[in-house]
Formats: structure tokens, sequence, C-alpha cells
């Protein structure tokens, strides 16, 4: 067995597909057809990974995940949302919400079990316990905490991997093909606007301790994290410049 699979969709040819196919590839699945049976589902069972349509009677399947993210007994889960709907900003509004990816109908089922395979596999513990420490932020990976100060940093699994690379790369500039390779794996059919929606969510964590600007958006490449914070900014726009020191008048004796 892989693992388990909470299916939640209203059709039930479509249910029926999935949970055959989910799990002649080696996963336990349970389905259900809303959300109120997915969370009588989860009463029983704490599932690896969620797959969600997005149209679902009464509570939609993208409020579904937040309301998952935002629970912290099923914050760990991972979540697919599957639709129809193929627009930017449905993608965006989707990954916004909690998911680590997202499929659109009609899909192939091949593609949607490595989608799987590659989602769990990123949720997979970090390798690795040595601490990183940059200006103030704390990374350590054997207590899978992220720290400045006395102060917790809380970050989705997603999120916590990109910090972690970019920690141990510091001041080095990475495309988003790059990043999709390095921290969702080369495999991943994801498309590199995902790495924009990650980047605004991890910019916004690292905002409560004053360490949002240290990922840094280079125009026409990519981003980075600087190993120091930028300077402040005068009304100007310009870092304020540091006055030369004024030696002390000599005074002679008369």
């Amino acid at each position: 067995m892989y693992g388990s699979i909470l299916v939640v969709d209203d059709d039930a040819t479509i249910r029926e597909l999935l949970a055959g196919n989910l799990s002649n590839a080696g996963y336990r699945v349970s389905c259900a057809h809303d959300v109120p049976g997915a969370e009588a589902a989860l009463r029983d069972m704490r599932p690896d990974l969620a797959l969600l349509d997005w149209v679902l009677p009464g509570t939609s399947g993208v409020t579904f995940a937040r309301q998952l993210r935002s629970d912290q007994r099923t914050a760990h889960v991972s979540i697919i949302v599957v639709s129809g709907r193929s627009a930017e900003q449905d993608r965006v509004a989707a990954l916004e919400s909690g998911a680590d990816d997202y499929v659109t109908k009609p899909f192939s089922m091949r593609e949607l079990l490595a989608r799987i395979k590659a989602v769990l596999r990123r949720r997979a513990p970090q390798r690795g316990d040595e601490i990183v420490e940059i200006a103030g932020l704390r990374f350590d990976p054997a207590a899978r905490r992220v720290s400045a100060g006395d102060e917790d940093i809380e970050l989705w699994a997603t999120e916590y991997r990109l910090l972690h690379f970019f920690m141990t790369h510091p001041e080095r500039v990475f495309s988003r093909a790059k990043l999709l390779d390095e921290v969702w794996g080369d495999h991943v059919f994801v498309e590199e606007r995902t790495v924009d929606v990650h980047i605004r969510r991890l910019r916004q964590a690292l905002e409560a301790t004053g360490h949002g600007d240290l990922i840094e958006t280079v125009r026409g490449v990519g981003y980075r994290l600087r190993s120091q914070p930028p300077r402040p900014m005068t009304l100007a726009g310009r870092a304020p410049r540091r006055e030369p020191a004024v030696a002390a008048p000599r005074v002679t004796a008369p």
C-alpha cells in the first residue's frame, strides 16, 4: 500500500472510476459525494491525500480545501483539486485555497496517478538535519521548525520546501522552471505560474517576523533569497547614505 486517499466527487461514475484505478495502484481509498460525507469519512481516517472535485453539492471543493488547511487535524493532508474549469484565475484560486495541485477535466488516469505520486513524494519528510540560519531566520529540519527569535513561523508543506531550498542556496537566482525542478520535481506537470502563487504565500508568512523582503524578485529571471534584508529606503527612493565621520577640531594650547 502506498497510502490513503479520500475521493470527493458527486458523480458516482467518476468516483467508481477513480476508486478502482487508485485501488489497483495500491492506495487505500475512501469516497464521499459531498463535503458532509467527506467530514464523516475524516472522523474514521486521516488520508494522505484528498482528491476534490471543484463543483460539489452545497460547499465547493475549493472551500473545503481551505477548511482542511485551517484545521490542525487535517492541515497535513495533500490536496489535488479536479475541475472542468481551465482558466488561469480558477487555477490560481484553487492553489491559493491550499491545494497542492490542480487537474483539469478530462484528464488522463496515467497523468493523474503521476501527479498523485509527485504530490505525496513532495510531502515526504525533508532529508538532512542541519540547521540553517540567515538574517535571524532559523530553519531546523530535524524539528521541522521555522522561527525568528522566539516566534515560530507556520508554513504549509510546499512553502516549507521552497524556503529550505532558498536558505540552502542563498544569493543565487533561480528561474521558475528551475524551482519547479528542484522543489516540485522534474517529472511534475505543474505550470510555472504555480511558483508565483507559492512565493506570495511564503512572503506573507515571513512578513509577520519582518523577513518577507528576503525573497527578492529578479525581473525577467526569477527569484533569490537575500542573505541580508534590503536597506531601508528614503522618501526619495534611495537607500540612506552613510555620512563620513568628521574629525573633531584640533585645539592647540596658547
